[in-house]
This record gives C-alpha cells, sequence and structure tokens, in this order.
C-alpha cells in the first residue's frame, strides 16, 4: 500500500462530502482485475507437480498442502474402533447439515462428523441473504445468466442451471424446516410476502435475508432437524485425516481423529459427502480473513490425494468490506446487506470510487487500487476506506436498529457510533470460488466420494455472486444427500484401508517432493495446535 492520508484529515473530507458523489472507475474491469486483485499478483501461484491435477496452478500455501504426505501410515489405523454406516458426512455446517437431513429422510444410516461442534462452520457468518427467483419480475434465466456473468463464464453451465432451477423449491424446503425470513409486512407474519433486495450483479430483487444474519438463522432451523431426525448419528470433535479406499478406488469412509478421547475412530460407509468448507485460515497472501477457524482446506487435501479432480482452485474471493480497524476485529465482515440497503464506500477525499453493487471482485479490486495509489485512509497504522453508514442513516432513519443489527453489534464491539462515524473497511479473504469438481448429483470423480457447499467447484467460475453460497449448500446438500442415500447400497466398499496412499507416495517421490510434509493441517498454526501434535508426534 503507498501512503494515505490520516484519518482526522479523511474525516473532514468525508464530511464535507457526505453523501460523496460516485466517480467512475476509468479502467476497464478487465484490466482492473488483473492490475488489483490479488488473484493476480505477481508470484501468487504455483504449478502443481503431483497429482491428477498436476500442472494446474494454485496458490503455494494450498499448494504445500496439496501435496504434502499423509498424516496417517497402515499401522495407526490398525485395531481402531470401527462405525458403520449407510452415509458418512464429514463437516457440520450448512452443507453437511442439509445432506445429513435428506440421506436420513431417503432411509439411510448417516454419520455426521464434525471438525468442531455442529453449526461451527461459515454458513453462520453469512450475513446478507439467500439469492432464488421467486419474484413476479424474475426468471431462472435472468438467475442463471447472473450467475455466469459474475463469474467470468468459467463456470459449469449444467450445476448452474440445477442451482438456479432448484432455487426455489429450496426457500420452500427452509421453511418447512423453520427458518425465517423478512417480510414486507412484518406485521402480518402469516401473510406478508418475502422481501426481496437486488444482490451485487443481479439484475433483479433475488435476494432473500433474515435480518443481516441470514446464515444464523439458517443454521439454527438445520441444527434443530438435525437434532430432531431419527437415523442420524452426530459425532463432533471428530475432524478427517484420511479418506478409507478399497482395493478397487472406491471410497469407503474415513479415519477420524476423536479430538476428547486422543483415537483414531474408522467411520464405513457406502457413501461419503465432503462437507468440509473452505480455506481460508490459510490466510492467501496475507489477507486477513472472515472464515471460521477450522477453514483449512482439509477437504481439498483428502480429496485429492484419494483422486479427486480439482477446478478453479486458483479462485478466490475477497470480501470488499472487512473490517480494517480496530485490529482486534480484522477481518471481521460487516454485511454486504449495508451496500444493498444503500451505504457507499469513500475514499481519504471524500470520493465514491466505485458501483458499490458491482460483483464483489470488480469492488474489492477497485479499494485495492485506491489503497495502493495512495487513497485509502491510515488509523493507528492500518488502512482502510470507509463505508458510509451515518449518511445511510441519515437517509432511512432507524435502519441499523432497526434491519443492519449485526453492523450495530459490530460497530459497539470496535468502540463507536455507526451512525455518526464510518466504519474503517477493506477486502479481506471470503470464500474459495473452486474447489472439487462434481456432477449434478454431487459426485466426484472417486467412486464413493461426492461433495457439497464450499469444498466444490464448478458454480461459481472465477467470482462468487452474493447469497448463492447460502442456496448452493441447500441445493446441493440435498443432491449430494440424495444419492448417497440410493449409491449407499448399491456396492459397498471391501477390503478398506489406506490404498491410495502407495501410489500417491511413488508419485510424491517422482516428482522430487518432500514426505516429510503432512496434512491436513486441521488448525492454523497461530492456535499453537498441530495436527501431529493430535496424533502424539512432534510436529
Amino acid at each position: 500500500m503507498s501512503g494515505g492520508l490520516p484519518y482526522d484529515e479523511a474525516m473532514r473530507a468525508w464530511a464535507a462530502a457526505a453523501p460523496a458523489p460516485e466517480r467512475a472507475c476509468p479502467l476497464a474491469v478487465p484490466e482492473l482485475l488483473k492490475g488489483f486483485h490479488p488473484d493476480h499478483r505477481p508470484g501468487g501461484l504455483v504449478p502443481l507437480r503431483a497429482g491428477p491435477d498436476a500442472g494446474a496452478t494454485v496458490p503455494p500455501e494450498l499448494a504445500a498442502l496439496l501435496e504434502a504426505d499423509s498424516l496417517l501410515e497402515d499401522i495407526d489405523i490398525a485395531g481402531a474402533p470401527i462405525l458403520d454406516a449407510d452415509v458418512l458426512v464429514l463437516g457440520g455446517g450448512g452443507a453437511g447439515c442439509v445432506a445429513a437431513l435428506t440421506a436420513a429422510r431417503a432411509g439411510a444410516r448417516v454419520l455426521l462428523a464434525t471438525k468442531l461442534r455442529m453449526g461451527d462452520g461459515n454458513t453462520v457468518m453469512a450475513e446478507g441473504g439467500i439469492q432464488a427467483a421467486v419474484g413476479a419480475e424474475d426468471s431462472l434465466q435472468r438467475h442463471f445468466e447472473d450467475t455466469l456473468r459474475a463469474g467470468h463464464f468459467a463456470a459449469d453451465r449444467a450445476l448452474v442451471a440445477a442451482l438456479v432451477g432448484d432455487g426455489p423449491d429450496c426457500i420452500r424446503w427452509l421453511i418447512r424446516q423453520g427458518m425465517g425470513f423478512d417480510l414486507t409486512d412484518e406485521r402480518q407474519r402469516m401473510g406478508g410476502t418475502l422481501l426481496r433486495r437486488k444482490p451485487g450483479g443481479a439484475t433483479a430483487a433475488r435476494l432473500l435475508s433474515y435480518r443481516d444474519f441470514t446464515g444464523l438463522e439458517m443454521m439454527r432451523a438445520l441444527r434443530e432437524a438435525v437434532l430432531l431426525t431419527p437415523g442420524i448419528a452426530l459425532l463432533d470433535r471428530h475432524p478427517a485425516l484420511e479418506l478409507l479406499t478399497d482395493d478397487r478406488g472406491r471410497c469407503g469412509g474415513a479415519a477420524l481423529q476423536d479430538l476428547e478421547q486422543g483415537r483414531l475412530v474408522l467411520a464405513r460407509a457406502g457413501a461419503t459427502i465432503l462437507a468440509t468448507g473452505g480455506a481460508g485460515r490459510l490466510h492467501l497472501a496475507g489477507f486477513p480473513t472472515s472464515n471460521h477457524y477450522g477453514a483449512t482446506a482439509d477437504g481439498l487435501v483428502l480429496a485429492y490425494r484419494a483422486g479427486a479432480r480439482l477446478r478453479e482452485a486458483d479462485s478466490f474471493q475477497f470480501h470488499p468490506t472487512g473490517i480494517a480497524w480496530p485490529p482486534h476485529m480484522e477481518g471481521a465482515l460487516v454485511s454486504e446487506a449495508a451496500r444493498s440497503a444503500g451505504a457507499r464506500l469513500v475514499n481519504a477525499r471524500g470520493e465514491r470510487f466505485v458501483a458499490e453493487l458491482a460483483p464483489r471482485d470488480v469492488v474489492a479490486s477497485a479499494m485495492l487500487r485506491e489503497l495502493a495509489e495512495g487513497r485509502g485512509v491510515v488509523r493507528d497504522g492500518r488502512h482502510g476506506l470507509f463505508l458510509d453508514t451515518p449518511s445511510l442513516e441519515r437517509e432511512q432513519p432507524g435502519i441499523l436498529s432497526q434491519r443492519l443489527l449485526t453492523l450495530s453489534h459490530l460497530a459497539r464491539r470496535a468502540g463507536f457510533d455507526p451512525a455518526r462515524e464510518p466504519f474503517l473497511v477493506r477486502p479481506t479473504l471470503h470464500y474459495q470460488n473452486g474447489g472439487v469438481a462434481i456432477d449434478s448429483a454431487g459426485r466426484t470423480a472417486l467412486p464413493g466420494l461426492l461433495a457439497a457447499g464450499e469444498v466444490t467447484g464448478g458454480l461459481h467460475g472465477r467470482n462468487r455472486m452474493m447469497g448463492n453460497a447460502l442456496l448452493e449448500l441447500v441445493a446441493f446438500g440435498r443432491r449430494a444427500g440424495a444419492a448417497a442415500a440410493a449409491g449407499a447400497r448399491a456396492e459397498r466398499p471391501r477390503n478398506l484401508g489406506l490404498n491410495h496412499l502407495a501410489g500417491w507416495r511413488r508419485g510424491l517421490l517422482a516428482a522430487g517432493l518432500d514426505l516429510g510434509r503432512k496434512a491436513p493441517l486441521l488448525f492454523p498454526p497461530y492456535g499453537n495446535v498441530t495436527a501431529e501434535g493430535l496424533l502424539g508426534r512432534a510436529a
């Protein structure tokens, strides 16, 4: 970052200009992204040297894990207790819970294994809302085209068609689970219509929400449904260390680490669903992250090592409005609901510099350009830009206390009044656009392994639209859960073990890679907890 103006000086410029008129960005979108988006930073990508996608480029932080050896040897699983199920779901966030519910209701015996606790994931932090084409002026085709355009036409069209086509029924399904949504007339809880807003990059108002904590409300309803549904056995604090494969190369479950008992447990299943989330805690390019503590790319590592393919694994989303000050809250999100409601982004000169509801990669890149070219705000050594919430409150009195509750709570934690003082924000690492390649049923290239949610690739292309993540976890959680339940009894795995590791290790050695590097990471290193330490080995 190049310089910037001191906070007090920038505040005077903001106050003099508020509400600031928009100043158009002079750069075309491709030039802006290439010059300022973190995906395109010099040295930001390296080629993979081993595995099914050798030659593809990914961030070096991710490559180090994808090309690591397993934490386990055959001797480690000898004598480990065994649990059997029809379907094993790895991950207890939104996608995992939806998949588990769907599979169990189809008659499957389900094991739901989480790294932390059920609900500890990114779903609860999704604030803005969920997209679905339910308005009379909207259509599935418009949602389809908006999604493709936002992702720079890199998404799998069949997956996008499945996503948007499922959208309206996903909303009905969520309502049946007990999830609440904002209505146009809150006094008519039984008769009001769903309140819709226009998300960034969309051509129609199709964003449905519950205040500005939609993901938290969704996870509340899903968690209650899981706990009340027969046929689901919950294993909290059981992260997966390795997938189990049979002598035909089929996935048949996973080796789990029981964090409370300090032992390995083998979970065998006819079908396994990865719903392990993203990779934000790798802090790519040194960025802060909005992601939960366990978001360390475990699912990518395990699937890739066992033979699944990845796609768009070089593409990550940086949410425009992560908190830049105070330092102890760095990376926490100010929801896009604020910009959807009309909050403006303003630089240190009191100027608007981007259309706030442009696609997220465009907005984030425009912000990084302002910071790089010295038009940022500097406060206590932190660089950021203003999110003008005071002007929003003046234009819509009461909006901060009535609709943007999470935003107001964040401001209180930061020690200021958002009706009088703007937030200082900057882009934060937020979402893994790519991931494990799947088909429209959630199946991966590895027989017996399915995936749903942020761990997957193909739906978002090279940029995700706001609101499509919550829709994805419902749509593809349901699809993967149904496919897993149907296929679990068709062909049971046999001679299960770590059969894929011998070939994996030969590939690492042939590529000149070090077998001493181990993965998955499980937790970020600054937590002073390592996977090898949990196994009782020297890190």
